[in-house]
């Protein structure tokens, strides 16, 4: 799951790291072979109170394999460069 969001999300924006993870949850077991795939949502996105250069995105993150099952679920808070 990091790999695929390291690269399709993070690479895409202006990252400075993330401040932690909330409800993580393994649902399904992965097994060789299986086919996964990232989908996001944004759930909230807010400029930071203490430093306006930069924001906060809360996003929920589920991993599916090839038959739509959600194997893996959490909620990514983002700390991101913002433009002035």
């Amino acid at each position: 799951m990091m790999r695929l969001y390291a690269d399709q999300i993070l690479s895409e924006v202006a990252s400075l790291g993330g401040p932690g993870v909330d409800e993580l949850r393994w649902l399904a077991p992965v097994r060789p072979g299986d086919v996964l795939r990232l989908r996001t949502e944004v759930l909230e996105a807010r400029l930071s109170q203490s430093k306006p250069d930069r924001g906060l995105v809360r996003t929920r993150t589920e991993l599916l394999n090839q038959d739509d099952v959600v194997v893996f679920s959490c909620i990514v808070l983002n700390l991101l460069a913002v433009r002035p």
